[in-house]
């Protein structure tokens, strides 16, 4: 692993020479990290940020999976920055750690939008599931992050997938909070999106039985009213 440390080193410092083609081939189209010299590197530097799935990563896999490793540890650390720069030295945002975490899903639980963002605009599978068997919208929900929310909506994380302990985000909203303002808004945002209250949790209730049960009367009225 310390070669592939310094190889990641040297991927994000700028030193890393890339071979040059062929003669008559065509320049590679892959942007360098290095700051563009050339007419080429600044036209692919203006098409937009660089995404590890739209340039092809040129790692070993020993070098990989430590780009990988450092990639969630930046997330969790919410470095945008640093996020930013392993991305374009090729680290994958759906790769996972050990407790599987992505950079992606970490960043959807914890309210981390610029890390969350950077982790879209570089081909975050919306789809993809934490530990628990929960999208990322489940735990964003559950802590009352709206805009983080708001964020994975539009995205298109499905609001109504149902995680291992049988809660979709609605009733995780509701059940493992407070029922505030913050909650509120996150259950009308969910609904406006077309989740579906209806859908049972492993005690046979609703989401509204659920608010209604724990005296969360805004929320209450927010579903009866959909």
């Amino acid at each position: 692993m310390v070669g592939a440390g310094l190889l990641v080193l040297a991927l994000l410092s700028g030193c890393t020479t890339a071979a040059a083609p062929p003669s008559g081939a065509p320049p590679s189209s892959t942007t360098p990290v290095a700051p563009p010299s050339s007419a080429e590197a600044s036209s692919a530097e203006a098409s937009g940020p660089a995404s590890s799935s739209a340039v092809p990563s040129q790692l070993s896999p020993e070098a990989q999976i430590e780009t990988d490793r450092l990639l969630i540890l930046a997330a969790k650390a919410n470095d945008a920055a640093r996020v930013r720069e392993l991305i374009a030295a090729g680290g994958n945002v759906n790769a996972k750690d050990d407790i599987q975490d992505s950079a992606f899903l970490y960043a959807g639980a914890e309210g981390f939008n610029e890390v969350l963002q950077l982790t879209l605009d570089a081909g975050a599978d919306v789809r993809s599931t934490n530990r628990y068997g929960g999208t990322a919208l489940i735990p964003a929900s559950e802590h009352g992050h709206t805009d983080t929310v708001r964020i994975l909506i539009a995205a298109g994380v499905p609001v109504d997938h149902v995680n291992n302990l049988g809660w979709t985000a609605m009733q995780e909203a509701i059940l493992l909070n407070n029922g505030g303002p913050n909650q509120q808004d996150v259950v009308r945002q969910l609904l406006e999106a077309g989740a579906n209250p209806d859908i049972l949790d492993p005690q046979g209730r609703t989401a509204l039985q659920n608010a209604e049960r724990l005296g969360f009367t805004e929320i209450a009225e927010l579903i009866r009213s959909r």
